[in-house]
């Protein structure tokens, strides 16, 4: 028996499984009689969580057969509902409740808001979500000031210059902060949870020698990072039959090496480091400690790998001494280097598959969240369902993403997308029957493709029809029910309790009294927030998505039931103490295990230290150690991704050390056999080798073919036969996008309409009002688009620019053009009854008895090249139609020129192109060849079935890629039987 009551359990050992051995065979319990039916009920065993304690219990009722009364197992800090029962008849006060997160958070924000509009260190005041995360940073400020005992009044020396002036700014906003805020908590008769933790702590330190005498009390697996639990553990220590068991202390550090992590410089990123300072703290030395658990080369390779950075010249002596071992500790320890996250989770997923299926336990531990969800939805692929002890956040559950749908409805008052969305939510009701609510949420998808409604309800409802008669409805229900959130966004400064209140409203508006996942959390978030004294800083409704995410940090949904125990999804926190059969590290990136090493925005490292408080890589170090404990486990898997997302990413450091000191050809076996896992993840949705397409050649019946097209149609037929078969055959019509951005094809179509008007209504182009009539026009039909507000103003005052250079040019033409006609539509029937129609952008007859047509362009006008090869036929045809007569109003006659006007939005604001001809031909020969050639084209493809109408007979390609985009290239799988994707074949 250790001579201290100290000892420790290597990370080989099963710590819970050794710990309930050795007490069970009396070595814990300083000769404590082990006799009769209900001696082991007189022990107590104090662990750091609450799944270790409920995990011990099970091993202690296993090896006693399930019938005996078992030890009093209790957490550090428990609840007052826990331990209150067990204190000794002393007086003692009862503690004040706690502050909740969620009102310290918001109260915090009205003090940073303060400070960041008073000071110089801000480029420009922080938005509300930056205010309220600065708030909960500042608030763990708090939490480190009180859980470490700092004191902020040693950096009073260091203001006399020493610091930057932006830190200067912090501390005189930090002194009366932290002086007000323990103000405010006794004014409403709270305090904060840490100092509630360090009370209680202490207070059962204190009363430890009243309350277990001369009884065994064993405190087991706690590092002691919280200065009142150091206290709790000496206390126990000191105990007559106390006990305290550490979880993975080295008992090979000499006292010189302990003094070192101590007092050294940089090593709190050490695995040793804190339960060295704890030793410290119950005043004993490494030899005070007994290990529990024996020797183990796996244990000594991850102490060796994981040294102080001093010590890593002797790695070769150290590597001798072991390398008989080396190949027997590693043999279990794969290490899966997946290329990105996505095969990191599959592969994670298939070997934790693979050992529940060979009936082992299995315990995957990630730190990021987002991974951790990866993996469960890969497990699920199997049939595998798994626990989340952290639970899912709240901001992301299906109840925060409705709220979330909600608020983009009304923040971006009835946009397309949003609209849609939010009424094909399954959750969503509206008081209505959902499946009368999903059939007209797709009616409207279909109403808001290529048209764009006034902004609000009230332009979704107008857009409505005669037949839709359910449509208006439904929408009258989504506007009641998210009427009040809508009202509330029309304030200019908003604050927290009344958006809650105005969520909560909304949500229960739409799905009424219906069960949905996350729920009974975001109505007890809401009701709490708007309950709350201090609503905190007032904010603009704007990027309230973010200020959302904020006000929910923290908050989670905890699974219904306990879906099996072989496998399990832990946090490192969770994980400790745990020894599955398998053991599974996901995540293992630099800045992930362990944490990038960040002190937070209000004290820098050095300001940090001169408090007391520690430095930022003390988490390193506890990471560390939690690597070091896991790596313990029989079987490991590690796992790291080396790209995620777009950027690459590299091992962690723990992994890089390991891989350093065992040597290249081990590394590269541990790789191997993850390779394993990896091959499986990349093979488990491969299809084979794909077969790629071939060029579609439909040939249907003459019969079925068109025998009218548009003007615009001709070049596809031109260029490729298949998109005039897929329209015109196939009956298939582009839908536009839902909720797309006003783009330079609609601007110019409105551009198009203001000239048409101008020149439809006979308004002069000499008169005084023609400038202002022509931007009351643009006004007019750029009315509609209420979403992009500082856009349109844009588009508008370029349009000022055009609209005097299409006024100059027109002027400049006084006395060549008798008439001006604008959109005008004609029809030419062919004596093969083949039709062509078509619209020409303007018409003017000039005054020598010709016409001369011209096409607006807002996007590029067609090359030199394109015009002379017969590849740009519009305006020849148009030409074409003009010399038949078919346009209304308008004589036969030959056409002297054809222009095209390019109306940019850079320095080419207005920009005549004449079409260019081939050398030495004239207009009416140009036109006569592109006759020539659209009967050609028409007998060969529409006419007649002896040629298939193919894909991409004519592609354009400028520069190597595509030029040409068709809306059929998806339906042909143009990329698929090209030469290069994205390449026209040539």
């Amino acid at each position: 028996m250790s001579r201290r009551g100290l000892y420790t359990i290597a990370p080989h050992g099963r710590f819970l499984d050794l710990l309930a051995d050795r007490v069970l065979d009396g070595r814990l319990l300083g000769g404590w009689e082990r006799s009769g039916p209900f001696w082991l009920s007189d022990v107590t065993i104090i662990l750091p969580t609450r799944r270790s304690r409920l995990v011990l219990a099970e091993l202690f009722a296993t090896r006693l057969g399930g019938v005996a009364l078992l030890p009093d197992i209790r957490t550090f800090g428990g609840e007052s509902a826990e331990e209150e029962p067990f204190l000794p008849p002393v007086e003692s006060e009862a503690l004040p409740p706690e502050a909740s997160i969620l009102e310290r958070r918001l109260t915090l924000s009205r003090l940073v808001r303060q400070f960041a509009l008073s000071a110089d260190g801000f480029a420009s005041p922080p938005n509300a979500a930056e205010v309220l995360t600065l708030a909960d940073s500042f608030g763990q400020l708090i939490d480190d000031l009180t859980i470490e005992d700092g004191d902020l009044t040693k950096l009073n020396p260091l203001m006399e210059g020493s610091l930057a002036e932006n830190w200067q700014d912090v501390l005189r906003f930090l002194e009366p902060a932290l002086d007000a805020w323990p103000k405010i908590l006794a004014e409403r008769g709270q305090i904060d949870g840490a100092e509630r933790r360090n009370r209680q702590l202490r207070k059962q330190a204190a009363t430890a020698p009243l309350l277990y005498g001369e009884r065994p009390v064993i405190a087991a697996g706690s590092t002691g990072s919280i200065a009142a639990t150091a206290e709790l553990l000496r206390a126990i220590a000191n105990l007559p039959r106390g006990a305290v068991v550490l979880p993975g202390l080295d008992t090979a550090l000499t006292p010189k090496q302990h003094e070192m992590l101590i007092e050294g410089a940089n090593t709190q990123g050490h695995p040793q480091y804190g339960l060295a300072k704890l030793l410290r703290a119950l005043g004993a030395g490494i030899a005070d400690v007994e290990e529990l658990a024996g020797p183990s080369p796996r244990t000594d390779i991850m102490r060796h790998a994981l040294a102080p950075t001093e010590e890593t010249a002797r790695w070769s002596s150290a590597r001798a001494a072991i390398s008989d071992d080396l190949d027997d500790a590693l043999r279990d320890v794969s290490i899966i280097a997946a290329p990105n996250l996505d095969l990191e989770a599959r592969a994670i997923a298939l070997a934790a598959r693979q050992a529940v299926a060979d009936g082992r336990s299995v315990g995957i531990v990630s730190r990021d969240q987002t991974l951790a969800r990866r993996v469960r939805a890969e497990l699920a692929r199997h049939g595998i369902t798994v626990d989340d002890p952290a639970g899912a956040p709240l901001f992301q559950s299906s109840a925060g993403r409705l709220a979330r749908q909600a608020l983009a409805v009304a923040v971006n008052k009835y946009a397309p997308i949003d609209t849609v969305a939010l009424l094909r939510n399954g959750a969503v009701t509206i008081g209505l029957d959902r499946f009368e609510v999903l059939k007209q949420s797709n009616r409207l998808d279909l109403k808001l493709r290529g048209q764009r409604p006034r902004q609000g309800i009230d332009g979704l409802i107008a857009l409505a029809k005669e037949e839709d008669q359910a449509l208006p409805a439904v929408l009258n229900a989504l506007g009641r029910a998210l009427e009040p959130l809508c009202l509330l966004l029309e304030q200019s400064q908003i604050e927290a309790p009344s958006l809650a209140r105005a969520l909560d409203a909304a949500v229960t508006g739409l799905i009424g009294g219906a069960e949905l996942p996350g729920i009974v959390e975001f109505r007890l978030w809401a009701r709490a927030l708007a309950e709350v004294s201090d609503g905190g800083a007032p904010f603009p409704p704007v990027i309230l998505d973010s200020v959302l995410a904020a006000l929910m940090a923290g908050e989670k949904v905890q699974p219904d039931e306990r879906q099996r125990d072989d496998i399990h999804i832990w946090g490192e926190l969770e994980a400790r103490l745990q020894n599955p059969d398998l053991m599974i590290l996901a995540g293992i990136n630099e800045d992930i295990w362990p944490p990038a090493a960040d002190p937070g925005p209000w004290l820098s490292r050095g300001m940090r230290m001169a408090i007391g408080l520690e430095p930022p890589e003390r988490q390193q170090g506890q990471a560390a150690h939690d690597f070091e404990m896991a790596l313990g486990n029989a079987e490991v898997v590690i796992a790291f991704a080396t790209r995620i997302g777009t950027s690459p990413a590299l091992a962690s450091r723990l992994v890089q050390r390991l891989d350093a000191f065992v040597g290249d050809a081990h590394a590269k076996a541990l790789r191997a056999r993850g390779a394993h896992w990896l091959a499986q993840a990349a093979g488990i949705d491969s299809a084979g080798r794909p077969q790629p397409a071939r060029r579609p050649m439909p040939r249907p019946p003459a019969k079925d073919r068109p025998r009218e097209l548009s003007i615009t149609e001709v070049e596809p037929l031109m260029r490729s036969p298949y998109d005039i078969y897929a329209r015109r055959v196939l009956r298939l019509q582009r839908l536009d996008p839902l909720g797309t951005q006003p783009d330079a094809k609609e601007r110019g179509s409105m551009i198009h309409k203001v000239f048409e008007r101008f020149v439809a209504e006979g308004l002069s182009f000499r008169g005084d009002d023609a400038l202002p009539s022509l931007e009351r026009m643009a006004r007019e039909e750029f009315a509609g688009l209420d979403a992009i507000q500082e856009r349109r103003e844009i588009w508008l005052r370029r349009f000022r620019r055009a609209a005097e250079m299409f006024l100059d040019y027109e002027r400049g033409r006084t006395g060549l053009v008798s008439s001006r006609t604008a959109e005008i539509k004609g029809r030419w029937i062919f004596p093969s009854t083949f039709e062509l129609v078509g619209k020409a952008d303007r018409v003017d007859q000039l005054s020598d008895g010709t016409l001369e047509i011209i096409d607006f362009k807002t996007g590029g006008i067609p090359g030199s090249a394109d015009m002379k090869d017969f590849d740009a036929p519009q305006l020849l045809l148009e030409a074409a139609m003009a010399r038949e007569g078919v346009f209304p109003g308008i004589a036969k006659r030959d056409s002297s020129a054809l222009t095209y006007i390019k109306i940019g939005l850079g320095p080419a604001t207005f920009q005549v192109t004449p079409f260019r001809l081939r050398k030495g031909m004239t207009l009416m020969q140009a036109v006569d060849e592109i006759v020539r050639r659209l009967q050609g084209h028409v007998d060969a493809f529409l006419l007649n079935d002896r040629l298939p109408m193919t894909s991409r007979i004519r592609p354009r390609v400028i520069t190597g890629r595509k030029s040409f985009p068709g809306d059929y290239d998806h339906l042909a799988r143009t990329d698929e039987w090209t030469l290069t994707a994205g390449v026209d074949d040539p």
